[in-house]
């Protein structure tokens, strides 16, 4: 091999050339494509077996989360119990009369209740029933009545209170006349 002609040296480094180049363009046409679709759909499956294994994960976790849902449905479902539901003055009328049975807390007059959407918090899911209480009582009852019935309801809120002397003839001069606005959440209409 050390004694091959020009031509045949020639010729034989044509060859070793057009083999190197076609064995390139094999690679670029043929294996290249095939090895980016390989490394694509290994890439591919690796994505989809993640999401394959969080869907086992959360359906192993489904009864977990199921208990806790209905937890969670139980706890609203008590704390709506206080809820205005129903005919709303009858409601009001039955909660206010019951809840002032245990004070000595005169209260005569109870306005008509106005139903719209909560004032304080935007986008909020339940409505709200305003309504107006006028009455009199002792400086510590109405301070037990008020400080109670804000911790009792927690859906219902006290606004503009407002006392004043009772200006009743021959009545105690210790007495007191309030008015204030009660604010209660009802339930959201499904």
């Amino acid at each position: 091999m050390k004694r091959l002609s020009p031509a045949k040296r020639n010729l034989l480094f044509m060859v070793i050339l057009g083999t190197v180049g076609l064995i390139a363009v094999v690679y670029l046409i043929l294996i290249q494509p095939q090895n980016d679709k390989i490394n694509e759909l290994a890439r591919k499956i690796g994505t989809e077996t993640g999401r394959l294994q969080q869907m086992k994960t959360e359906i192993t976790q489904m009864s977990a989360i199921t208990s806790t849902l209905a937890d969670a449905e139980q706890q609203l479902n008590h704390a709506e119990e206080d809820v205005v539901s129903g005919d709303v003055y009858a409601w009001t009328y039955d909660t206010l009369r019951r809840f002032k049975s245990s004070y000595r807390v005169d209260i005569p007059n109870l306005s008509q209740p106005a139903a719209g959407d909560v004032d304080l918090i935007a986008g909020f899911p339940y409505k709200q029933v305003k309504f107006s209480v006028n009455g009199t009582a002792f400086y510590h009852d109405l301070g037990k009545f008020v400080a109670d019935l804000e911790n009792k309801f927690p859906h219902i809120r006290l606004n503009n209170l407002v006392v004043e002397p009772a200006s009743v003839p021959g009545g105690p001069p210790e007495r007191l006349s309030f008015r204030m606005d009660i604010i209660a959440l009802t339930r959201p209409t499904p």
